[in-house]
């Protein structure tokens, strides 16, 4: 049987809605698994049912995180939040955690997870991290805008086989103090986390970057989601 992924819900504000980018689904699906998307609930008895349903969990991109969960207060005009998926994926992460589910997280799921296990995060990469490394790329959004360094030896690193990894780039926000429990395994030219993985889970990794724009043309994107979907 094909494992299930559960994909964290895109929130559209303007159209009320729930959506969501096809390169999530199309990821895992070329992976061997099968994506759900999950409703945007914080209601622990579905979500712990959906979850003992699902072999592993994907934590999407979107809204910022909300400053509240490391303990700050919002930057004036550079911050827009969804307290609904906060709320909802503060619970899938606990109860994931638990039950020791395959995670992966992507872009703002690697915020959510270091910002929800008690990391800070830079709110805005312009203001509060100014540096020559474009980390907010125009379309097309497949194509590699700046490198990482991979930590050797790190699970990132072996499965990979490579030191330094092209990346696409798109976010304002990023990882400032990764959460205790949590190790970095790729580090931006500028010293921003852009991985991390937390040894104590069966599998839970995070990236930065976006390997649902670009599995389509690059073999290590493909890696990820491969290792993500074999881990359940």
């Amino acid at each position: 049987m094909k494992p299930i992924v559960g994909i964290m819900p895109l929130w559209d504000e303007t159209k009320n809605s729930i959506w969501m980018l096809p390169g999530y689904m199309d990821g895992i699906t070329q992976a061997g698994g099968i994506p759900i998307i999950f409703p945007l609930t914080s209601d622990e008895d579905e979500l712990s049912h959906l979850i003992r349903i699902c072999g592993g969990i994907l934590f999407t991109g979107g809204q910022d995180v909300s400053p509240s969960l490391y303990g700050e207060k919002p930057l004036d005009g550079l911050i827009s939040c969804c307290d609904k998926r906060d709320e909802m994926e503060k619970a899938v992460l606990k109860i994931s955690m638990k039950l020791d589910k395959p995670m992966l997280g992507i872009c703002r799921g690697i915020q959510f997870i270091n910002a929800a296990l008690g990391g800070a995060l830079y709110q805005d990469l312009p203001t509060q991290h100014p540096s020559n490394i474009e980390h907010h790329q125009n379309a097309p959004y497949d194509v590699p805008v700046h490198s990482v360094k991979l930590r050797k030896g790190s699970p990132l690193h072996k499965c990979l086989n490579t030191e330094i990894l092209p990346v696409n780039s798109y976010h304002h926000q990023a990882v400032k103090n990764p959460a205790q429990g949590l190790e970095v395994m790729a580090y931006s030219p500028d010293g921003l986390a852009e991985a991390l993985y937390m040894p104590s889970q069966k599998f839970l990794w995070a990236v930065q970057w976006h390997p649902e724009f670009s599995y389509k043309t690059d073999i290590n994107s493909r890696k990820i989601f491969q290792a993500f979907v074999d881990s359940i």
